[in-house]
């Protein structure tokens, strides 16, 4: 379960002010203490992720965030990286111990224009009665619980599983597959992959083109001349890392289908017209303007990195343009206010995020009025490639 991909897990966010029982509500939930709890206002000082199995959900990863009423310098950036956790969820229990202040409108207020559906875990029920007043107040779902003494847990959650919206479902690759099923997946090795395994768009697609009854020939960038000869007919697509893609389309003939894993990403969770529009604003972009560069999940930057170095060598190279560079990366989305000078977001293909989540930064983009541009499809833009590598697509 807990390596079930994180593309497909959703993701709850439990938020509310401190000392409301969020982290024990948690530990309740998860039958076990996967969070720290104690009666000092603000023990939980960052969010805190925890994925578990829990029936009638399935695999979910729940999201125990810092009190939105802490005080302080410290408090106020705790309380934005909640706001940032916000971004991940595909729904929310907003936690409730007593009538309700600013501070739970203000974040019914949140979830409303993220379009995140929520409901109100009515906490310490052994303790009063709670629950008057709180549908008028919120107009969704509450549901009275006591996390200290596991009352009402298993109605919270089927609560919460009737309120998940449901994915749209998108395949990766197999609607690519036609006459021969089969696919080429180029899959380099270098120093930045990941020893002894794939990184997630590499697995997924191999496991959907089996699922689909198809057959994947897997290949490093040096071999893959020796496995295209090799097959007795062409492969229906040649699926490359987009690092490795000029090299590539200098490989497979014209004649087959080329594309990249990032553009299959961004296929699947968002829109190729939308990152075209994005390509198109490059020619907008002026000497010194800020760019965000963005990432879901985080690693150690190498020495090359894709993102903070190869990227903006590319662009200056291409583009003859310097511009400035903001690097975001992890499971937390920046806020409107960090975004709002920059010209231009470039965003990983965000394997590990729902569609869902990653609609909703784009979204968040565009209502400040920034264009978004895949990784993928910028490189190929970049060099010279794109028309070439999202033909597949059109024509799906």
């Amino acid at each position: 379960m807990k390596t079930t991909h994180a593309g497909f897990r959703k993701y709850v966010i439990v938020a509310g002010r401190r000392n409301t029982g969020k982290s024990s509500l948690l530990n309740s939930i998860a039958k076990q203490n996967v969070a720290l709890v104690s009666e000092v206002a603000g023990t939980t000082t960052d969010p805190v992720y925890k994925t578990l199995e829990v029936q009638p959900i399935g695999p979910v990863t729940f999201v125990d965030t810092p009190g939105i009423d802490d005080e302080g310098e410290i408090g106020t950036e705790r309380v934005k990286r909640a706001k940032r956790a916000f971004y991940r969820a595909d729904a929310a229990v907003l936690v409730v111990d007593d009538k309700p202040t600013q501070f739970e409108h203000f974040v019914a207020k949140i979830f409303r224009e993220m379009r995140i559906p929520f409901l109100i875990a009515a906490n310490k029920m052994d303790l009063s009665n709670r629950v008057d007043g709180l549908y008028d107040s919120f107009k969704v779902p509450v549901i009275p619980v006591s996390a200290r003494f596991n009352i009402n847990i298993d109605k919270l959650l089927t609560a919460l599983s009737q309120i998940l919206p449901d994915e749209e479902e998108r395949p990766l690759v197999s609607h690519l597959l036609k006459s021969t099923k089969t696919a080429v997946l180029v899959v380099p090795i270098d120093k930045s992959a990941p020893k002894g395994r794939l990184i997630m768009p590499q697995t997924e697609a191999i496991r959907e083109i089996l699922d689909s009854g198809g057959t994947a020939v897997v290949t490093r960038e040096t071999e893959l001349n020796k496995a295209l000869k090799k097959l007795s007919i062409d492969p229906d697509i040649v699926v490359t890392d987009s690092q490795a893609v000029m090299k590539i389309s200098s490989v497979v003939p014209l004649r087959v289908p080329l594309t990249t894993f990032s553009i299959l990403e961004s296929a699947k969770k968002a829109d190729v017209d939308l990152f075209m529009m994005g390509i198109e604003s490059l020619g907008k972009l002026k000497a010194g303007d800020s760019v965000a560069v963005v990432e879901a999940c985080s690693h150690v930057p190498t020495c090359d990195d894709i993102g903070r170095v190869k990227i903006p060598r590319w662009i200056e190279e291409k583009l003859k343009l310097k511009l400035t560079y903001k690097f975001f990366a992890g499971k937390e989305f920046p806020d409107g206010e960090e975004l709002r000078n920059c010209k231009l977001m470039i965003h990983c293909g965000g394997c590990v995020l729902t569609r869902n989540s990653f609609m909703r930064r784009i979204n968040l983009a565009h209502r400040l009025g920034i264009p978004v541009v895949n990784y993928g499809m910028l490189i190929s833009y970049l060099h010279g490639v794109l028309d070439r590598v999202i033909q597949p697509l059109k024509k799906s």
